[in-house]
């Protein structure tokens, strides 16, 4: 069931219009919430619910920030400072790891479809060995901050909470106990990087935004700020005069780092934001302004911060199941787009793009539409043998006007093996009998 944006205010509602709502939320506040919503709440997390009286006045003050006064003006200078800008991005990197693919261009009827979910199966295993290793013991995702256009400008590790959600989003789907042990370490992680009253950044020295905190509230939909929408407002607030959700929130005392140029609206930001708050009024002008991208043709350039289509594709796709009937009469458009990205050979690119393109049909269904066999190989045949894939651009901004100091990417070993074992997954189903 999903929720009316409102849900402290539809709470508040019905208990001023049920008495034995009303006494139940006061004598046991989380089971009531959890019956009435259809969710489980946090059990870490304490609920307590207040009456006002017109004798008796509660005043609720918003919990201390996590960072020290020093700290928050660290952060909002941090853009101009160099050891600030270190201690965010943690230890340099290394360079990408060049390794050669274990096998060659698969081929068409190469082994029967028992045989190739038993070796996607072992791929998938290999993949998640390899994750557990990738993973910090807080449950964070590592990823790389690179330059696009000069490979010679040092990279750095980074473990921004986007990251880990956009990963954990891809591999959630996995039935690997291994699979479910990481997920259930990162949703620990984002619950502690949370901030009040339910927002997420990427780097301490940027403001708050959109993408971090639609799939971060996404994945940790049991945290009670996540539940009762407390970070609902600030969303809504947060849309241009046509309806579009913004990527930045600018308020005061905030980092103030991100040039008006950079004020945008992004279609996948667009799309996650839909996702986390559904098929409601607030969206509609969002979903609208997405579909006539898409049944227009008009993806080329509309967004800075995701490398080629079919990533947009993904987020659509994952909005449209997350949040139906969102953007519902894109389905069957948004599989002939998809298919549509494939070369002479039928390829749809390099393996991450190969990936979001399979989950992609696959959330709109329409897998039978591809050779799963194939792809299934060509997703082994690019895996190393340590259990990883190689690490692509999956995301980053690529139109900053400062010539190719400004073309900045991320992605890694890891965050492309979330997506490939996503793919596998589903690929795998269809070799079922």
């Amino acid at each position: 069931m999903k929720q009316p944006i409102g849900v402290t205010e539809f709470l508040v509602a019905k208990a001023e219009e049920d008495d034995d709502f009303r006494a139940r939320l006061f004598a046991k506040p989380r089971e009531t919430i959890e019956e009435q919503l259809g969710v489980t709440l946090a059990k870490d997390h304490e609920i307590h619910v207040h009456e006002e009286t017109y004798a008796k006045t509660h005043l609720v003050l918003p919990p201390r920030s996590k960072l020290t006064k020093s700290e928050r003006e660290a952060a909002k200078h941090g853009a101009t400072s160099l050891e600030f800008l270190r201690k965010t991005m943690h230890d340099p990197a290394p360079p990408v790891r060049l390794v050669e693919p274990r096998g060659g261009r698969a081929r068409k009827g190469r082994a029967s479809a028992s045989s190739l979910a038993r070796s996607g199966r072992e791929s998938i295993r290999k993949g998640l060995t390899f994750l557990e290793s990738a993973i910090d013991d807080n449950g964070a995702w590592r990823c790389i901050r690179f330059n696009v256009g000069d490979p010679d400008i040092p990279r750095h590790f980074e473990r921004p909470p986007f990251v880990s959600a956009l990963c954990v989003l891809a591999l959630e789907g996995s039935r690997e106990a291994q699979a479910q042990g990481i997920c259930a370490a990162t949703r620990t992680f984002l619950a502690d990087s949370i901030e009040f009253p339910g927002l997420w950044r990427y780097y301490r020295h940027l403001p708050q935004d959109l993408d971090s905190t639609s799939l971060c509230s996404l994945v940790i939909g049991s945290h009670p700020w996540i539940a009762l929408g407390r970070n609902t407002p600030q969303i809504l607030a947060n849309q241009d005069e046509d309806g579009r959700f913004m990527t930045w929130i600018l308020a005061d005392g905030e980092p103030d780092v991100v040039p008006r140029f950079r004020i945008e609206a992004d279609p996948v930001v667009n799309a996650n934001v839909i996702a986390y708050l559904g098929d409601h009024p607030a969206t509609r002008n969002a979903q609208l302004w997405l579909e006539a991208l898409i049944a227009e043709g008009r993806l080329e350039g509309s967004s800075k911060w995701y490398p080629d289509a079919v990533s947009i594709y993904y987020a659509v796709a994952r909005a449209m199941n997350l949040a139906r009937p969102a953007l519902e009469r894109l389905r069957p458009m948004l599989a002939d787009r998809v298919l549509g990205l494939r070369d002479e050979n039928g390829d749809f690119g390099n393996v991450l793009q190969t990936a979001q393109a399979v989950s992609t049909l696959h959330k709109i269904g329409s897998l039978d539409r591809i050779d799963a066999g194939l792809r299934i190989e060509e997703l082994i045949d690019s895996q190393h043998d340590d259990g990883s894939w190689p690490e692509l651009l999956a995301f980053g901004d690529q139109t900053l006007k400062w010539g190719v100091f400004g073309q900045i990417g991320h992605g890694a070993e890891a965050v492309t093996a979330a997506f490939c074992i996503e793919a596998l997954e589903h690929l795998i189903e269809t070799m079922q009998p």
